[in-house]
């Protein structure tokens, strides 16, 4: 498989953290098998029409184009025939303040963007499926994106911004009380807003941006021993480390790295 990451246009910074092309132009001998990985970002998946499809765990196959929430739960995507797919991995704010949405709906799963099209944007699909380059398809995504944000209604909430840096800052290892009292803010008005806004508790968010730097400790191989990790990332020892990274992606550690593939970041295909 032949895989791409891109940068977003400068119009797009702050919305879209890149756009990646994922293409298998030869028909695998058997169905691919992806594993969602949790990190905390929302996005959106365009599936080429003459080509291959995904389907979900339950053999229920996904729309052309789809915006999908905050993953939380490991589950699997199933593809079979050639790929020709787009991706948008956007920031966690993107659902509610680009699209409208209260972004606690789409977790772990997603909509059919045609049920959000306004009756002018409708021919969307059609053009992605027309356009005779990936190049074209990610500036239709890019145009389309553009309008939304021009037209959105949505203003973006401070205390969610400011919890989202930090957490980001801190890799998950930050105080919620001390971020409340920070913000002037209650737990349950903070808790509120975040799940509204980006799809997950705060507590969960934090969570997963620990997992998430553990993970790139992980696939850099910067460490000795797995309890390393583990103290690194701020886990009580290495048996938090390998039960919280089983909770979010369904392997241990070791299993980890000798079963998957993680082609496309955070979308890693297993290999039984």
């Amino acid at each position: 498989m032949n895989y791409q990451h891109l940068p977003p246009p400068p119009s797009l910074k702050g919305y879209v953290q890149y756009f990646w092309v994922l293409e298998s132009p030869t028909v695998p001998s058997s169905s691919t098998i992806f594993r969602p990985i949790p990190d905390g970002c929302p996005g959106l998946l365009f599936q080429q029409e003459q080509s291959g499809k995904f389907f979900d765990q339950s053999k229920k196959e996904l729309p052309a184009l789809f915006l999908y929430g905050q993953t939380v739960h490991h589950r699997e995507l199933h593809t079979s025939g050639p790929l020709k797919t787009v991706g948008i991995c956007f920031y966690p704010h993107v659902l509610h303040s680009v699209f409208g949405l209260d972004a606690n709906e789409l977790t772990d799963t997603c909509v059919d963007i045609n049920l959000l099209l306004r009756v002018q944007e409708k021919s969307l699909v059609e053009q992605l499926n027309a356009a005779s380059t990936t190049t074209d398809q990610i500036n239709l995504l890019s145009t389309y994106l553009s309008t939304k944000i021009r037209h959105n209604n949505c203003d973006r909430d401070v205390t969610t911004d400011y919890a989202l840096a930090t957490f980001f800052a801190s890799q998950g290892n930050v105080s919620l009380k001390e971020l409340q009292e920070i913000l002037n803010v209650s737990e349950r008005s903070l808790e509120r807003n975040f799940k509204q806004r980006v799809g997950i508790s705060p507590r969960l968010f934090a969570r997963i941006c620990r997992f998430q730097s553990s993970l790139r400790q992980l696939r850099n191989s910067g460490y000795h021993k797995l309890s390393d990790i583990a103290f690194d990332n701020g886990y009580a020892d290495q048996s938090h480390f390998i039960r919280a990274f089983k909770e979010f992606t369904g392997f241990s550690p070791y299993q980890y790295r000798k079963q998957t593939n993680e082609l496309i970041k955070n979308l890693a295909e297993w290999t039984q």
